[in-house]
């Protein structure tokens, strides 16, 4: 197994949560701090990232569920958890419904996508870490994730400071492996065989993962539902009062 840092919080039900590119565990810092009081928070560090290992091969997404799915039978000792996934999480979760159900008592996938037609922006970025370093792309992915509103407030400006920084610390050939492997993914088809629970959370100004893309997961996955959340891409570290509340009202109507 690749070394992957985690902390786990609170007690109940596990709650497993996977972070973004370029971001790392204390992207659920606000969220933690809700979901903590009732549940058992299970957070890490994807490859790569923060504190876990550091993995230059290539490697695809399916990776990043069988990272998931070791670090949950070494923590949840064979009792399902709902995982949560936030845009490259949500693809690790996506491929773990798909490999692991067993693990899953549900799977909530936020601010992801399925595929990417277009291959362009993502070469263009590898490109230009390769080149510069991700510091040459990190200001504009963070302006990216968070709405203007919410950074000129002063949890804002505090929370965009801490995503630029944990970005800009990336091992840029670590950054450019896990780019890579996000823009490959191919989830279309494997969806429809997803049976685990799923719900689908989109942000309404999200520009990296727009609304159809959302749409897109939630035709493909049976019985899957769908929830918009006023935010952009990391609607989880603007919004953790209401995300919790998607994520809690979603778990409470479960069969």
């Amino acid at each position: 197994m690749r070394h992957l840092h985690a902390v786990r919080e609170g007690k109940g039900p596990m709650v497993v949560l996977s972070h973004a590119l370029g971001c790392n565990l204390h992207m659920w810092d606000g969220l933690t701090a809700i979901l903590a009081q009732h549940f058992e928070v299970l957070r890490y560090d994807h490859r790569n990232h923060g504190k876990s290992e550091v993995v230059v091969d290539p490697f695809a997404v399916e990776a990043l569920a069988d990272d998931a799915a070791t670090l949950i039978r070494e923590h949840a000792h064979g009792v399902p958890v709902h995982f949560v996934g936030l845009s490259m999480g949500g693809m690790t979760a996506q491929a773990l419904a798909v490999r692991c159900p067993e693990l899953l008592s549900s799977v909530t996938i936020a601010n992801s996508s399925a595929h990417y037609s277009d291959q362009m922006p993502w070469r263009g970025r590898v490109d230009m870490v390769r080149a510069h370093g991700v510091s040459a792309i990190a200001t504009g992915a963070v302006a990216r994730w968070l709405t203007p509103e919410y950074v000129h407030t002063p949890d804002g400006a505090e929370a965009s400071k801490r995503l630029y920084e944990a970005l800009v610390s990336t091992d840029p050939q670590g950054y450019i492996a896990s780019c890579q492997a996000v823009a490959s993914i191919d989830s279309r088809q494997s969806n429809r065989h997803i049976r685990t629970p799923t719900l689908v959370i989109a942000g309404t100004r999200d520009e990296a993962t727009p609304i159809a893309m959302s749409q897109e997961i939630a035709s493909a996955v049976p019985n899957a539902r769908l929830v918009t959340i006023e935010g952009a891409h990391l609607s989880a570290v603007e919004r953790p009062a209401e995300f919790s509340a998607l994520l809690t009202t979603f778990w409470k109507n479960l069969s």
